[in-house]
């Protein structure tokens, strides 16, 4: 993460909603927005060739799924990337499925979308966070 940008990759497979969430990623100060894609192999390549501090996922892709960029994420090692997984899918199996494979958050899409400029301004003021879910924002409903 550069002391002045906070970089993100956004993975997600409806037109409508990316445009939605590219405005609201740009809409916080210190966020650039590395690149928009809607597959698992094009979410992979890119965390791959990109310099990527958080990726805001969606669970269910044009090809492939979230839980599989999540699973590369984590071959990958790069424990680095804080994942934030926002998907219409509220399901406690996807949460402890999406933690067990590191995901740090986990936001319902109709419920709980205002809160990622939150959370993009809380990572990008502080530094890295620590690997891992964080069981008290993850746990949310």
């Amino acid at each position: 993460m550069s002391a002045s940008q906070l970089s993100v990759l956004l993975v997600e497979d409806s037109g409508i909603l990316a445009d939605r969430l590219r405005e609201t990623v740009l809409s916080v100060p210190g966020v650039e927005l590395l690149a928009t894609v809607d597959c698992e192999d094009e979410a992979v390549a890119a965390l791959r060739r990109l310099p990527v501090d958080v990726l805001v996922l969606d669970l269910h892709l044009r090809q492939g799924t979230g839980f599989g960029v999540l699973r590369a994420l984590r071959q990958e090692h790069r424990a680095t990337v804080v994942p934030i997984v926002l998907s219409n899918y509220n399901l406690a199996e996807y949460r402890n499925a999406a933690a067990a494979l590191g995901a740090r958050y986990f936001l319902d899409k109709l419920r709980e979308f205002e809160r990622l400029p939150g959370i993009l301004q809380q990572l990008g003021a502080h530094p890295r966070p620590h690997p891992g879910p964080d069981p008290g924002v993850h746990r949310d409903s």
